[in-house]
């Protein structure tokens, strides 16, 4: 037998969900903001490449391949 719909619960029930998306949404992080061992890796020695000045800029670059 189908249950009566009861308005009232229906309500309170739309607003617990609602607190708990709110929840997820405020303490959900972005993946993409955390670094594998291997984009560390790879930025470190990019680091260290542009402070031994072994790096061109966009621009040189650019010039270089015409263009």
């Amino acid at each position: 037998m189908a249950e009566t719909i009861n308005m009232e619960k229906m309500y309170r029930e739309i607003l617990a969900l609602k607190s708990e998306v709110q929840f997820i949404k405020t303490h959900m992080f972005d993946p993409d903001t955390i670094m594998t061992t291997e984009e560390e890796e790879r930025y470190e020695r990019a680091m260290q490449e542009l402070q031994e000045g072994k790096t061109i800029s966009l621009e040189d670059l650019e010039k270089e391949l015409g263009m």
